[in-house]
């Protein structure tokens, strides 16, 4: 039935045709849910390979209700609590790393309450630009990248659904951010070779490049992942190949003026993605910087980008921060839904007149 590596994602739903699947249907006859692989792990992605297997890996499955049949989540509960024994050589109970007690892994929840606790605000609920501001790509593949089963709910698929892709205007705001810390770093790096900083200029380029790879994400409508899957994720892009080359020219350069032609190519590549799109993308985006002997980035850019806008929310909030994992890339707080929802008090306080 099963190749020497079966991908998380396989055996999930392989678990829920031959066990979950025939359990609930014969001990709760008519019950409507959505079952899928969703949340944490690389098997969501179908990223996972053999070494994803030593910890928090196997049968792993959400099962989830609509919010009109809540009252059911005991039940489903109850019906589950029986699973046990073994599946396809997998143990049906196990311990993972944040619960070492074994114990089967299907989550019962409604989908709101399951996409809350992963994301840290409610997606069936109003979400201001400052809401979306502080979700992260991943947090949001959690919730949409996985694989689904069966669907005879409704609320997982008007979640992600409304999770696509950011609200035009947010969207605006955080390419212009993309643009700007751009234009701020870029010569920084020029400076710094300048004045014979071999490391630093290396350092300044490995933040350009991730800069420069979160805006593809951004243009190309896709949520970036946690870091360690962002080649894998970002080869998925459509274009991803053209602007490879020169990312990787940029990362492995033997010098600054090596990389700072790969950036303006990796650039140029971005605005002719933007300027598809149908928005503003003026010139060509890496031009003198004050006279000196390195560049800067147009700041026409994120200009004409913000000159889009005009809900009121998105115009107060600060200039060039950006969303939040535009402005932080710890782990500690990306990984955490109440630290990603707190810090929604920064941008208000942030935007407050």
């Amino acid at each position: 039935m099963f190749t020497l590596f079966t991908s998380g994602a396989r055996l999930a739903g392989s678990f829920h045709a031959g066990v979950v699947g025939p359990l609930l249907a014969a001990r709760l006859p008519g019950l409507r849910y959505s079952a899928g692989r969703l949340g944490a792990g690389s098997d969501v992605l179908g990223l996972d390979d053999p070494v994803s297997r030593d910890h928090d890996w196997g049968l792993r499955l959400a099962v989830l209700l609509d919010e009109c049949d809540a009252d059911a989540v005991p039940a489903v509960r109850r019906v589950l609590g029986e699973l046990g024994g073994s599946f396809a050589g997998h143990p049906v109970r196990f311990a993972l790393t944040t619960d070492p007690e074994p114990r089967h892994r299907v989550e019962v929840a409604t989908a709101r309450d399951f996409a809350t606790g992963l994301l840290g605000l409610d997606p069936l609920g109003p979400l201001g630009a400052v809401d979306w501001l502080v979700l992260t790509g991943q947090s949001i593949l959690e919730v949409t990248a996985g694989p689904v089963f069966t669907d005879t709910a409704t609320d997982l698929m008007r979640i992600r659904e409304r999770l696509r892709c950011y609200p035009p205007e947010v969207e605006l705001y955080v390419l212009a951010s993309a643009w700007e810390s751009l234009g701020q770093a870029l010569p920084l790096a020029g400076r710094s070779a300048g004045r014979g900083g071999q490391f630093q200029w290396r350092v300044l380029a490995s933040g350009l490049c991730a800069t420069l790879t979160h805006l593809a994400f951004v243009l190309r409508r896709a949520w970036p992942p946690y870091p360690k899957w962002t080649e894998a994720l970002f080869a998925r892009i459509p274009g991803a190949a053209d602007l490879a080359d020169p990312l990787a020219a940029m990362a492995s350069a033997p010098d600054w003026p090596a990389a700072e032609r790969a950036f303006a190519a990796a650039a140029s590549i971005l605005l002719g993605w933007q300027r598809d799109r149908g928005l503003p993308a003026p010139g060509h985006p890496v031009i003198p910087f004050f006279g000196r002997a390195y560049r800067g980035v147009d700041p026409a850019i994120a200009a004409g980008l913000r000159a889009l806008i005009t809900d009121p929310e998105v115009l107060a909030l600060p200039p060039g921060v950006g969303s939040l994992e535009q402005w932080t890339d710890h782990t500690a707080v990306l990984s955490s839904p109440g630290r990603r929802a707190a810090l929604a008090a920064a941008y208000r306080t942030w935007s407050a007149p």
